[in-house]
């Protein structure tokens, strides 16, 4: 099977590149996962996670919001407004934020917006730090960190 040219860029940034065998996202029209040779797709992103397997077999978690999501020839461009890889979000700060959106309401879109952004992003950091748990419990390491 073949594998997949992943770019993965923030407004501010470049996140993750590299070689992967699957991705998956979340569009507006609902969750999506590419694999080699797939259709070309060219889609908005919802605020969610993006999970990238590498073809090393390395999960790779990052909060997205916002942005689009291109795939052609094999080559997958992920270009969000923001992102965060998981391991760069602290989990305190996450659930923090979190309850501060929660406790300011939900009544304009801006409100839900700042949810939905908090909880994705407290969802991938907790992803992350599952991950790192058991990687070490099983006498693995973290690669790259």
């Amino acid at each position: 099977m073949g594998e997949l040219n992943v770019s993965l860029v923030a407004v501010d940034r470049k996140i993750w590149s590299g070689t992967a065998s699957m991705v998956v996202a979340k569009t507006l029209e609902g969750e999506i996962g590419i694999l080699p040779q797939h259709e070309p797709v060219l889609a908005l992103l919802a605020d969610s996670p993006v999970r990238i397997t590498t073809t090393e077999g390395r999960l790779i978690t990052v909060a997205v919001h916002g942005g689009f999501f291109s795939v052609d020839s094999d080559n997958v461009a992920i270009l969000a407004e923001s992102a965060e890889l998981g391991g760069e979000i602290d989990v305190e700060r996450a659930q923090l934020a979190l309850d501060r959106a929660k406790a300011a309401g939900a009544d304009t879109e801006d409100e839900q917006a700042a949810i939905a952004r908090a909880e994705t992003r407290l969802k991938v950091a907790l992803a992350d730090q599952h991950k790192e748990h058991a990687s070490d419990a099983s006498g693995g390491h973290r690669v790259g960190g």
